[in-house]
């Protein structure tokens, strides 16, 4: 098949060098996709309105894919709001904490807790959960303050927001940036996660039993008396006994969980994928949130309700507010530069990233082993922003180029970007990103960062090998 490239071709690539460019150099990429989508407009409609238009029909673009993915993120942030506020997620982990009688134990139960409350509240609301209550009990049976925050960041920010089975955030942004369906990546990311998880935690608990047992670890190691100037954002607030009484509080405790263990066998039961799964999900949490609110604060629960619900947005575009500009510009290397800017591609054009996938496919002998190194490799230059999410959108339409020259295996190097992107950039890497599991536990980011380091890479290595053969 021949492919013929314009000018726009050319400058949509240059943009996705400039941005990786940008990346490495840690310097933030909205102004450059900006002018990306400003340059691609009057490139193709000659016109300075329809430019100018066009970035703002971009966001709105952007806005109208990723909404559901706000709106389930912010409502789960806002369910968790009252749960910390009413002292239910004590009454959820406090059975747990009787299972933690060693370090090893301690490490592997707050880990394997951390994944699976993220898989269903997301990982920066589940250290708050686990935080106050898990953290004193590891403490008391010898667990450095250091290895909890590597248990709840490899296991919450690593294992379970790089697959996110449950909420589809990610996956989400991948697979439209890819133009595959969700439930692809999904399947494609599950033995990779499977990989990636196991091959980091347990490279991470050896080392943490060597140093324990040499005295590099300590529980001394990495703690800080001093106030970090940045506190993490969702800290656990001091839970209120009073508006709950002990039954009541226990009776919800069992409550939530059973509702979200329903709604994963009705996602089973019923076949439900990407936005039906993310619907139920979050229709759950909603309901969730209203109901403890009316019972806890009564006569104020209407106000109150509204207040979770509003704490909850904030943190919602606070994440996605920079991750916009980067998924309009990546939409447009599909479906969405003609929907903006009208039928300007060449006869038999397939997109952007299509057109250059299959030029790419008649020039470079791409196969499974480069792609899939390029994929890992782009993945974690896009999580050095700190959010994990704000350049996963480049992993998938890269995932999409690789896969058209190669002629398989898209839904792989899509997930296998996904996931070096969100491992580094999520939570377990980049120091700014580790500051909410940093300050509950009281450790230093930086070298929280530095001890998830030489798992992580060993992590990333295994798991590009195990994708070559899946390609």
């Amino acid at each position: 098949m021949e492919v013929t490239l314009i000018s726009l071709h050319w400058v949509y690539l240059l943009c996705i060098l400039l941005i990786i460019g940008f990346m490495v150099m840690r310097r933030d990429t909205t102004i450059l996709c900006i002018v990306g989508i400003f340059v691609l407009g009057i490139l193709s409609t000659q016109s300075l309105h329809a430019s100018v238009s066009g970035v703002f029909n971009s966001f709105i673009y952007a806005i109208k894919e990723l909404l559901g993915t706000i709106l389930i993120i912010s409502i789960i942030v806002a369910m968790s709001k009252v749960l910390q506020r009413t002292g239910i997620n004590e009454s959820m982990i406090s059975p747990v904490a009787k299972l933690i009688r060693t370090p090893a134990l301690a490490f592997w139960i707050i880990g394997i807790v951390m994944m699976i409350i993220s898989w269903f509240f997301w990982p920066s609301p589940a250290v708050a959960l686990l935080g106050a209550v898990l953290l004193p009990v590891a403490l008391r049976v010898g667990l450095p303050a250091l290895a909890v925050a590597m248990a709840m960041n490899l296991f919450g920010h690593g294992i379970a927001l790089s697959g996110d089975f449950v909420i589809q955030g990610a996956p989400k942004l991948t697979a439209d940036a890819a133009g595959i369906p969700v439930g692809a990546v999904i399947e494609a990311s599950v033995p990779l996660v499977i990989v990636m998880g196991a091959v980091t935690t347990v490279s991470a608990f050896w080392l943490m039993r060597r140093d324990m047992r040499s005295g590099k670890l300590t529980a001394a190691t990495g703690r800080t008396d001093a106030v970090l100037t940045e506190r993490a954002e969702h800290e656990s607030l001091p839970a209120a006994p009073s508006l709950l009484s002990r039954g009541v509080r226990r009776v919800l405790a069992v409550l939530v969980p059973v509702l979200f263990l329903a709604d994963v066998a009705a996602m089973y039961a019923f076949n439900l994928q990407g936005g039906d799964a993310t619907a139920l999900v979050g229709g759950t949490a909603l309901l969730a949130m209203l109901l403890i609110s009316l019972l806890a604060h009564r006569g104020r629960g209407l106000e109150q309700a509204t207040g979770y619900l509003i704490d909850g947005f904030l943190f919602g575009f606070r994440v996605f507010g920079p991750v916009i500009p980067i998924a309009a510009f990546f939409y447009l290397g599909d479906s969405a530069f003609t929907d903006i800017f009208g039928k300007v591609l060449p006869e038999g054009s397939h997109g952007l990233v299509n057109d250059l996938g299959f030029a790419l496919a008649n020039t470079v002998p791409i196969n499974q082993a480069i792609g899939a190194v390029t994929l890992t490799v782009v993945g974690a230059i896009t999580g050095l922003d700190g959010s994990g999410f704000s350049g996963i959108s480049l992993a998938g339409s890269i995932a999409h180029l690789f896969a058209a020259a190669i002629g398989s295996g898209i839904a792989t190097l899509t997930a296998l970007g996904q996931i070096a992107a969100i491992w580094v950039g999520g939570g377990t890497l980049v120091p700014w990103a580790l500051i909410p599991a940093a300050a509950i536990c009281g450790v230093d980011p930086f070298e929280l960062a530095r001890r998830n380091l030489k798992p992580v890479i060993i992590g990333l290595v295994v798991t590009t090998i195990v994708a070559i053969f899946l390609i």
